[in-house]
């Protein structure tokens, strides 16, 4: 689960309003016209009859989305539910209602496919892209095996869990997830974390972009290569004794090796990572992550035995993902 300060980081973006037809079980909004052949109903009306997407609900209303979802199509929706909304800090009704229009639309856009695509025909792959209604904004679809069993999977779309099978309804199908579905809204990694203390004060970088300017490898974070980053916040530099002058009195051989050993090759959701999993760094070391009910951590070798928190996990950006830390990874 993400963090207060992620909670925050969200919230103040005003992005994750966003809810977008969520189907949990409750689809007995289903009409019948006798016993035995039931009639499909559209996603809208799935969506206003299920009593955990309230939320959502209103969000399809404000933006006017509701009125699409109600046409005949072939629609796949991403549907966050109410305890997602509320997580992201978006409690009620009316802190939906008070969203900007224009935004709400764009990011409960990101959650909705035009195509219409059931449980099993997604590929047993990772990170599949599929484009949504809003332009230009694809998310990335993960189909993976779950644990030692040859048959079960489990599915995620960019960092959240698909919890519910597939709703169906006449005009496509509906997916319940747990989290709401960031659009990577500020381009690429380096723009990202700059641009993420305007939203979120408290979660200051300047260290980390100063780190990154006298090592030389800014490009490689704008660049068209795929990557992850676990981005440490300035009181993670300072928990171990690298301030700005310090950061400026480091050999750029040094502070790249340090960096590097952040990154990793590819573009990596919390969910495709396994508890104990060792994680290839761009450095040519190894991080190790730990999942558990009430974190998400990643470790490094001169670490000990005292974990990096990862504390703003699955920022989408247009070349990566990031996720925020809150302890620098130590390679040695």
């Amino acid at each position: 689960m993400p963090s207060n300060r992620y909670t925050q980081l969200l919230q103040k973006c005003g992005l994750f309003v966003l809810l977008l037809t969520s189907l949990t079980l409750t689809f007995s909004a289903c009409s019948k016209q006798d016993s035995t052949t039931p009639t499909l109903t559209t996603i809208t009306d799935l969506i206003n009859n299920g009593s955990k997407f309230t939320l959502l609900k209103a969000a399809l209303v404000r933006s006017g989305l509701d009125g699409t979802l109600s046409q005949p199509g072939t629609y796949t929706v991403f549907a966050p539910t109410d305890d997602a909304f509320k997580a992201f800090g978006y409690v009620d009704v009316a802190a939906v209602n008070a969203a900007p229009v224009d935004l709400l639309k764009s990011v409960l856009q990101y959650h909705v496919l035009s195509t219409r695509i059931g449980s099993t025909d997604v590929p047993l792959a990772v990170n599949t892209v599929q484009n949504t209604l809003l332009p230009t904004g694809v998310v990335y679809i993960s189909k993976v095996a779950s644990g030692t069993s040859t048959t079960a999977t489990k599915l995620s779309v960019n960092g959240a869990h698909v919890f519910q099978p597939e709703g169906l309804a006449n005009n496509g199908v509906v997916y319940a997830i747990d989290r709401v579905l960031i659009p990577p809204v500020f381009g690429n990694i380096a723009a990202t974390i700059q641009s993420i203390p305007i939203l979120l004060p408290t979660a200051s970088f300047k260290l980390l972009t100063a780190a990154v300017a006298k090592a030389g490898i800014g490009s490689s974070l704008t660049g068209t290569t795929t990557l992850t980053v676990f981005a440490p916040t300035d009181a993670a530099f300072k928990a171990v004794g690298y301030d700005s002058t310090t950061i400026a009195k480091t050999s750029a051989t040094t502070l790249a090796s340090l960096l590097t050993y952040h990154v990793l090759n590819g573009r990596v959701y919390t969910p495709l990572i396994t508890d104990g999993s060792s994680l290839s760094t761009l450095q040519g070391g190894t991080i190790t992550a730990g999942i558990s009910t009430t974190a998400l951590t990643v470790t490094g070798k001169g670490n000990g035995t005292t974990p990096s928190n990862i504390i703003g996990p699955d920022i989408t950006a247009s070349n990566g993902v990031v996720h925020i830390i809150d302890r620098l990874l130590l390679p040695q």
